[in-house]
Parts: structure tokens; C-alpha cells; sequence
């Protein structure tokens, strides 16, 4: 029943969204499982939680390119994500569902610790944007440089977007078949302004 009553943050703006048809593609993309994950990346608790998730935990020690461009590592798989957000800080990205499987593997593996399993799923919405203007779009608000020499598929940054603080993430190539692609995280009440935001902004391109 809680499951069927369930209503994303822009929920209401998905015709909106849907109407940007020029240079810009929206949609949200809600209820994605989201874990927070604090460790020290030179652990062996570390190294359990990479067995259990399949994946490396991105780093400055296990990639030694990770700080040139403006953004930081992601490391993604066929259902998950790890997104490095700083020193000792990760999120674990999942499909939509209950994150409670997630927490539960990542727990096991931490066990007594040092370090923190938390679930944040309800902290953000999620925005995908593509197309050929997608990029220009995310540079009026973003101080960034987003440019494919700095910042690329594969790469996510915390910043302050239009006044408001969002995760970026680009999770598709700028010569992909549709543009570049991008996903902006940001807490659900900041859902409404975003959107209106990004319909306004992307007038100029012939959205709308």
C-alpha cells in the first residue's frame, strides 16, 4: 500500500518536462536506491565491500589521474554505481527499488566498522538531461568547466548549480548518439525550483 502511494518530487511537472523537445531532453527519474558509504579506502573493510559490490571503490590511490578536469571518479556497473564524493566517501547508486538489499550487503561487509552505511535515498531526486545542448544548458548555472576536456562520461562533481547545490553526474560520452548525458541529484525541495529553472533556460534552444 505505502508503495502504490508513492509520489516523486516532480511528479506533477512530467508534462513539462516531456515538452522540452529541441536541443534539451528531461525527465526524472525517481525512487533510485542511494547509500551512503564512509570507510577508509586503505582497509581491508574496504576491500570486502569492492568483493561483495563487484566494483573498485574509485580513489586517489587506485586512480592516479582522478584529480586533473573538475570532476572526481565513478566507477559504474550493469546495476550499480560508486560515485567517489570525497577522501573517505562514497555513493552507491542502485536501481529503483527498496534499498534495504543494498544497505544490507554494504553492513555486512563494514561489519563493526570503522566506517558508516547509510541509506539516503529519499535526500535527492534525480534529473536525467541530454541532447546536443545539454552541456551548454548545465553552463549557465554551473561554474564548471564541463567542457569534454575536463569533465567527461564517467565523472560526477558536488556543486552549486543555479544558486541551489546538486550532484553531477555525466554518465554519457558528448559523442553519443543523443549528446552528452547528465544526471543532477538534488534534495526533493529543491525538485520544483530546479525544474523551473531548467524549462526557463532551455527556451533558447528551442524547447518548450
Amino acid at each position: 500500500m505505502i508503495q502504490s502511494l508513492r509520489r516523486s518530487p516532480l511528479a506533477h511537472r512530467a508534462a513539462d518536462l516531456a515538452a522540452q523537445t529541441g536541443g534539451v531532453a528531461m525527465i526524472e527519474q525517481p525512487f533510485l536506491s542511494m547509500v551512503s558509504l564512509r570507510v577508509d579506502p586503505a582497509s581491508e573493510i574496504a576491500a570486502r565491500v569492492e568483493r561483495v559490490l563487484g566494483l573498485t571503490l574509485p580513489s586517489a590511490g587506485a586512480v592516479a589521474s582522478v584529480v586533473d578536469g573538475e570532476g572526481k571518479r565513478v566507477v559504474a556497473g550493469e546495476e550499480r554505481s560508486v560515485l567517489w564524493l570525497g577522501p573517505d566517501e562514497w555513493l552507491v547508486v542502485g536501481p529503483v527499488g527498496d534499498p534495504a538489499d543494498l544497505v544490507a550487503l554494504l553492513s555486512d561487509a563494514v561489519g563493526e566498522g570503522p566506517g558508516s552505511v547509510v541509506d539516503v535515498s529519499a535526500n535527492r531526486d534525480t534529473l536525467v538531461l541530454s541532447g546536443p545542448n545539454a552541456r551548454d544548458l548545465l553552463e549557465k548555472g554551473c561554474t564548471l568547466d564541463l567542457h569534454p576536456r575536463s569533465f567527461t562520461a564517467g565523472r560526477c562533481a558536488q556543486t552549486t548549480f543555479a544558486r541551489g547545490h546538486v550532484l553531477l553526474w555525466q554518465t554519457g560520452a558528448e559523442d553519443s548518439a543523443s549528446g552528452p548525458v547528465y544526471r543532477l541529484l538534488f534534495r526533493g525541495s529543491f525538485a520544483d525550483y530546479f525544474a523551473d529553472w531548467l524549462t526557463d533556460a532551455a527556451a533558447e534552444y528551442g524547447a518548450g
